[in-house]
């Protein structure tokens, strides 16, 4: 059984044999997209852990692309039906929109297991465990017989429209030159199945001989790693020209350690 973003109002908080549970079946995951409260912030969507596997993307609460403004909302490019429904209940209806796209990329959407979303944010709960991370949506249930008993909160970042799977990378600059500057670096990674675009790993003080790390959550599964691009600027002109390298840089994927 999957939920998708099962409901808050007068489900939450009630007994088993009214709402969604992991009894309800042999396998139970759940997507969590509009998990705020009802009360002030009208989530419609159930905050609690109640399946074997409960994923919550972008956090669960607020979803990336739910925040435009109405107008564009409301005629949108899918026809102004669709656009009225996502304005009123845009968190909610992401979680089948999700689930669609996880059936196209059986590699994508990998949940995460931590114990909240900002651990997850600062990278705390990377890279996957050694039996690896499941698959929101569609393909979830490959991992059904390595589901343990107590509930697992699953926590991955998505992108603002179609198509919505990320790829989450750990990606470590450590800088060469001969001066420190102001400005930012960014890396782009090039693979066996293709490249993403340039992500900022880090800006303001630029020191020779730090190291700067990030994690990147790429629009594309790059396969293999190949080649990664390294870009610095300074944002203004600089009479003195310094220059600025990189002497190593590390890529970690999450998917396989």
């Amino acid at each position: 059984l999957s939920g998708l973003d099962p409901a808050q109002p007068y489900f939450q908080g009630t007994p088993i044999e009214v709402r969604l549970d992991k009894s309800d079946a042999e396998f139970v995951d759940v997507i969590h997209t509009d998990s705020a409260p009802t009360i002030p912030n009208l989530g419609f969507g159930m905050r609690p852990a109640i399946g074997h596997l409960d994923f919550y993307p972008n956090g669960g609460e607020e979803m990336p692309g739910c925040d435009k403004n109405p107008i564009s909302q409301i005629v949108d490019i899918d026809g102004i039906w669709e656009g009225t429904r996502d304005f009123i209940a845009c968190n909610h209806l992401r979680s089948y929109k999700y689930y669609s796209d996880s059936i196209i990329y059986p590699d994508g959407f990998l949940g995460y297991p931590c114990a909240s979303y900002d651990l997850f944010k600062e990278g705390k709960c990377f890279p996957c465990p050694e039996e690896g991370c499941p698959s929101m949506g569609h393909y979830a249930d490959r991992f059904k017989d390595k589901v343990k008993n107590e509930f697992t909160k699953l926590y991955l970042n998505t992108r603002e429209a179609k198509d919505f799977p990320l790829w989450r990378y750990k990606v470590s600059v450590t800088l060469s030159g001969k001066s420190k500057v102001k400005g930012y670096a960014n890396v782009a990674l090039y693979g066996t199945d293709g490249n993403t675009k340039q992500h900022e790993i880090t800006k303001g003080t630029l020191k020779p001989d730090n190291t700067y790390t990030a994690y990147i959550d790429a629009e594309t599964n790059v396969g293999d790693v190949t080649k990664v691009k390294f870009l610095w600027n300074n944002n203004w002109v600089n009479p003195s020209l310094p220059k600025l390298g990189a002497a190593t840089i590390t890529v970690e994927v999450g998917e396989n350690r």
